[in-house]
Formats: C-alpha cells, sequence, structure tokens
C-alpha cells in the first residue's frame, strides 16, 4: 500500500532533522570517511536500541512504581534518569559498542562521536516517526528544535569519551580505558536523565533551568564537534 501526501509529509518532518544533523556531523569527519555499509549499520542498531529501550522501560517503569508514589515530587527525577535515560543510553551505548570496540575502521579519535551520533540519530528519527504519526505535524517543530538535536548533544558527549577510551586501550591503559567508557555511559544517562528531569518536575523553575541547560549542551556539543574534528588524530 503506498503512502498518502499526508503519511509522507509527517514521514518527512520525522526524519528530516535527524538526518540534517547527521549530514553535518558526516562531513566534520575530514580525516578519512567511515565506510558508508558500517554507518547504515550503526543506525539499524539506533532502531534495535530503541525496541530494547521500550522493553527496559516497561521493567524499571514496574520497578518505579512498587516503590515511589506517582504523585511525589521525586518520581518524575527517579525516572528520568534510572528508567528512560539509563534505558535508552545504555541500549544505544551497547549496541554501539558490540558492533565498533573491535572494528578496525575505529582508528581515528572522531571516530567514537561518528558511531555514537549514527547510533543515537537512528534511535531518535525511529522514535520521531512513532511521535508525529501519533500527535501529528503539530509536535514536529518542537521535536525538531529539541528532541532530536537533544538525543545528538548527549552522544557527541558519549563519543567523545568513547574515542578516548579506544585510544587509551590501544595504548595499553587498560584501566583507565574502562573508565573511559563508563564516563562515556554515565555522561550521556546524566545529560539524557537531567534533560527528561527538568521537563517531568514541571514547574517554572524547572522549565527556566531546563531553557538554560539545552542552550548550554547544544552549544557545547556543537563545540566539541567542531573542535574534535581539528585536532583528530589516530588512535592506532
Amino acid at each position: 500500500m503506498f503512502m498518502s501526501v499526508n503519511q509522507i509529509v509527517e514521514f518527512l518532518a520525522a526524519v528530516l532533522p535527524a538526518l540534517a544533523l547527521l549530514v553535518y556531523v558526516y562531513k566534520k569527519d575530514k580525516v578519512e570517511k567511515e565506510p558508508f555499509g558500517l554507518l547504515v549499520r550503526l543506525l539499524i542498531r539506533g532502531v534495535l536500541a530503541a525496541f530494547v529501550a521500550i522493553v527496559l522501560e516497561i521493567v524499571g517503569e514496574t520497578v518505579v512504581d512498587m516503590y515511589i508514589d506517582a504523585e511525589s515530587y521525586w518520581y518524575g527525577i527517579i525516572f528520568a534518569f534510572f528508567v528512560v535515560a539509563a534505558a535508552e543510553e545504555g541500549a544505544k551505548y551497547f549496541l554501539m559498542k558490540w558492533l565498533t570496540w573491535k572494528n578496525p575502521n575505529f582508528n581515528f579519535r572522531f571516530d567514537g562521536i561518528i558511531y555514537a551520533v549514527f547510533v543515537s540519530l537512528g534511535f531518535a528519527a525511529f522514535e520521531n516517526i512513532g511521535y508525529v504519526a501519533g500527535y501529528g505535524l503539530s509536535v514536529a517543530p518542537m521535536r525538531a528544535i529539541l528532541s532530536i538535536p537533544g538525543h545528538m548533544a548527549f552522544a557527541v558527549y558519549m563519543g567523545y569519551y568513547y574515542g578516548r577510551a579506544k585510544w587509551l586501550a590501544n595504548y595499553g591503559y587498560a584501566e583507565e580505558s574502562r573508565s573511559s567508557r563508563r564516563t562515556s555511559l554515565l555522561s550521556a544517562i546524566f545529560y539524557h536523565g537531567f534533560y527528561d528531569a527538568c521537563l517531568m518536575v514541571g514547574t517554572g523553575l524547572s522549565f527556566a533551568i531546563f531553557v538554560v541547560f539545552v542552550i548550554v549542551i547544544y552549544y557545547r556539543a556543537f563545540k566539541t564537534i567542531s573542535t574534535e574534528s581539528k585536532t583528530d588524530a589516530p588512535i592506532i
């Protein structure tokens, strides 16, 4: 069955913001481009991460509901950090690492950012298709401004430390590499959790904090991409 014009418009509205950011980050990989097939597989890993996260979030919500009152001030904070952020960033990280850690193409520091961003935006694009299809085009602009770049920003922090972890491992610093991998995952969980917690708390103060937080992490993410692209170096 062919898609209707409205469905095509909704699909494009959901996917194009992620595609634009993918192209932007891909162009920043100036020293040695990653193979197209690997990038496609990373996007598919992002879609798979969305399904894994759904299952983990269902389990996590069940556990949280057993111990925390849903009307409690702390419910949104705990749910944001320990259910949503942990499930989504954890799924992205482990599927990314499974595919790339021993891949011979992982030979430059900036590759870590490329891998994390492609997995994360594969996740974000798939998630966005569901939101736009379910709620209509009215949600597309705000998600293009906040949700899609948010996933990319979390991924930049993940990829920054992931690339350094690979460099440390290749030069024999095993413990430091493990520490950097932990930071890779935990930094993404922290930023994602803080982002969601501000919205879930739902007060005027939390929204003001959210606005400032988003401006700062977006600026730092794009700055990191630019700096890491210019100073990219081999890790073997």
